[in-house]
């Protein structure tokens, strides 16, 4: 899918330049970041498809314009661009909408249908995105396939591919240990004139139990027969494979080991927990990975359970250690018992083990977890004379063709476990939970307001300060603040990705205020000590529209005994658009205040310098993609040179954000830029600590 922070390269094709605006004011609401290009006529598009890299083309059908949508189609058509195309019309017709698909277009939606509009360029990008990364891994195939190629031919094990019984490829080690000189004189041997007419038989049966069964790695143990009629014993193992796109099976001969039953030892070993005799964490792993893999290729639904044994640290603190051993080997005997044998039993951690089994529908393996549930809390543990009952919280995840990676579906089950707990009647766990991704997914959005409140009342927000360079070497100390949440499993995230993205919130304001009125207070703290540090903060355009913000700030400065010119109110370039009235008035009333102003995420709207005709801004920060497209492309070193003579020519003082590495550094001294911010730099910090004495 489309990467969250990507920005996205948007072709319009619109009579009305307000509308065109409106369009990307809509994505960007939608959370995606846009740079967009108007179509002015056929030459325009022909140019832009031919030197530029473009993700998506919405179209408005206008009978009344030069440059008709079909046209733009039918070009893109032509120039072989896998560029999605959505027509936006005045209403739906179904017969248009028939004609455009079977043109090439993806789909056709009404103007003014919006909140379709996003869904299906989301749907549009995600698949895109999936085109582009499969073209990226047939490329990445190839490489593999050549490189397999060139080890297999210098391997010194025996190695070849048969297809129907015969020879398909074999490399040096396998015609040197047959006795053959040239290829084309083993491709015409069946695998079956290789061996001794004892073996020949063993060998028939061998394959049809590996054609039944399909495991990878099988071995049987033959008597091969070299083109010289001289006998080895030897051990073949096959597997299933490919050769030049085709099914075929591999086989690998060696002469037999007297070791062989030791390394079947040590494979055993090291998959195994040595405390309990179970599967290990790794071993359980590499098996989840191989049954998710087999329901994607064979659509067979699979499932995993994750057990999780409640109160284990208050049960260790009565047995101890030892006892804690004893009683975790106990349950897993009493696991064993429960498992069937076509489930895999592991242990995952101290107080976690897992079940996984496929072919199995979560719904059979719930079931089975129920009982085992029931098993475990009917059974007293005696540990060292001491009686000790069990419970365990169960989370089943199913595993389908669209289950994610490995550790994610593992996340799910463990989620559905610690959800268990959080149930009526399961505060002390012990029950089985199935992970429902539509129940999570909804319960995030629902509740994602209630879940900013309650990390506000906890306290459970923090600031980060990431520091802002003068290129120019004047040693002024500037630092963005950015504020991060901890949510529900204490992981950092931006509070703002929890609100809708369209509408207003009375959320973003005060998430606003409370960044402020710490920045504030930790600002003046910090400039006590003798430092002249100015700080960037962003604001929503809730509080563009907020007339109570400015008399609230006014007392804020004042009493922090603060100036007002040590604050530089970031605003975003959409929001400026959408609001421009208020972000006009509120640019006056800040600066009244004697506080600075900037925008932000610049140059991604159509006409970006109008804004800053009605707008009064001191800083203009460019937007992000710039600074990535300035290493890939020459033609993007023009573009941004460009637009930083405009501004400066303007008056306004320059800012380009994520500089990651010093590469970029040259162009950006060359461009005039006054300020740069980014990871090469320093990461945002707690602290204000930078040292702006080394610049």
């Amino acid at each position: 899918m489309q990467k969250k922070n990507a920005t996205v390269h948007l072709l319009i094709l619109d009579p009305s330049q307000n509308d065109a605006e409106t369009l990307v004011s809509l994505l960007r609401n939608s959370g995606k970041a846009t740079r967009a290009h108007r179509i002015t006529s056929e030459e325009d598009l022909e140019e832009t498809l031919k030197t530029g890299n473009w993700d998506l083309l919405l179209a408005r059908e206008d009978v009344e314009q030069e440059f008709s949508a079909d046209g733009a189609l039918a070009m893109i058509r032509r120039l072989d661009k896998d560029i999605p195309f959505i027509l936006l019309t005045s209403e739906f017709n179904r017969e248009r909408a028939v004609a455009v698909m079977k043109s090439g277009g993806q789909d056709t939606v009404p103007f003014e249908n919006t909140d379709q509009l996003v869904l299906v360029v989301n749907r549009e990008l995600a698949a895109l995105e999936e085109r582009r990364r499969r073209r990226v891994l047939e490329s990445h195939l190839r490489e593999a396939e050549q490189r397999c190629q060139l080890l297999l031919e210098s391997s010194k094990d025996a190695i070849a591919y048969i297809n129907d019984g015969m020879h398909i490829y074999a490399n040096q080690s396998y015609m040197e240990f047959l006795g053959y000189d040239d290829i084309d004189d083993l491709i015409c041997i069946p695998v079956l004139d290789t061996l001794t007419p004892e073996s020949q038989e063993k060998y028939k049966e061998f394959m049809k139990s590996f054609a039944d069964n399909g495991e990878d790695g099988m071995t049987m143990n033959c008597v091969a027969r070299r083109s010289d009629d001289q006998e080895l014993s030897v051990t073949m193992s096959v597997s299933a494979a490919t050769y030049d796109g085709e099914t075929c099976t591999q086989i690998v001969i060696q002469p037999e080991h007297s070791d062989a039953e030791l390394e079947e030892k040590i494979r055993q070993i090291s998959s195994q927990d040595l405390l309990t005799g179970l599967f290990n964490r790794q071993y359980l792993m590499d098996a989840l990975g191989q049954v998710i893999a087999t329901a994607g290729k064979d659509n067979k639904t699979g499932a995993l359970a994750y057990i999780a044994l409640d109160n284990f640290m208050g049960l260790k603190g009565q047995v101890g250690i030892a006892g804690a051993d004893l009683m975790l080997g106990d349950l897993a005997t009493l696991l064993k018992e429960q498992a069937p044998d076509d489930m895999v039993l592991a242990r995952l951690s101290d107080d976690a083990f897992c079940l996984l089994c496929q072919p199995c529908e979560e719904k059979v393996m719930a079931e089975r977890c129920e009982a085992i549930c029931k098993k475990v809390e009917d059974h007293l543990f005696d540990i060292n004379g001491r009686t000790v009952q069990l419970t365990l919280s169960i989370g089943v995840a199913a595993i389908t063709e669209n289950a994610p990676k490995a550790p994610d579906l593992m996340g799910r089950a463990h989620t559905a476990s610690s959800e268990l707990r959080k149930k009526p009647g399961h505060e002390q766990g012990n029950g089985v939970l199935v992970y429902n991704p539509a129940d999570y997914e909804a319960m995030d959005e629902s509740n994602s307001v209630d879940a900013i409140q309650k990390a506000l009342d906890d306290n459970r927000f923090k600031l980060l300060f990431q520091p802002i360079i003068n290129l120019r070497g004047e040693g002024e100390e500037h630092y963005e603040a950015f504020v991060r949440m901890l949510n529900k499993d204490n992981e950092e995230v931006s509070p703002y990705d929890f609100l809708p993205p369209v509408g207003p919130s009375e959320m973003a304001i005060k998430i606003d205020r409370w960044v402020i009125l710490q920045t504030i207070k930790q600002l003046s703290s910090h400039r006590s000590r003798g430092h002249d540090s100015r700080l960037f903060l962003n604001v929503t355009a809730e509080t563009l529209e907020d007339k109570t913000f400015t008399p609230w700030l006014s007392v804020a400065l004042k009493a922090a005994r603060l100036p007002g010119d040590s604050l530089i109110f970031q605003i975003r370039e959409g929001d400026a658009n959408n609001y421009m009235k208020q972000a006009k008035e509120f640019a006056r009333t800040v600066h009244e205040l004697h506080c600075k102003v900037s925008i932000c995420q610049f140059g991604c709207a159509l006409n970006p310098f109008n804004t800053l005709k009605h707008i009064d801004v001191d800083y203009v920060k460019i937007d992000g993609s710039f600074t990535e497209e300035l290493q890939k492309k020459d033609d993007a070193k023009e573009e941004v040179k460009e637009m930083i003579k405009s501004l400066q020519s303007a008056g306004k003082l320059t800012i380009v954000p994520l500089v990651e590495n010093a590469g970029v550094l040259a162009t950006l001294w060359q461009a005039g830029v006054n300020y740069i911010q980014g990871y090469y730099l320093q990461a945002p910090v707690p602290e204000m600590n930078y040292d702006f004495g080394d610049h």
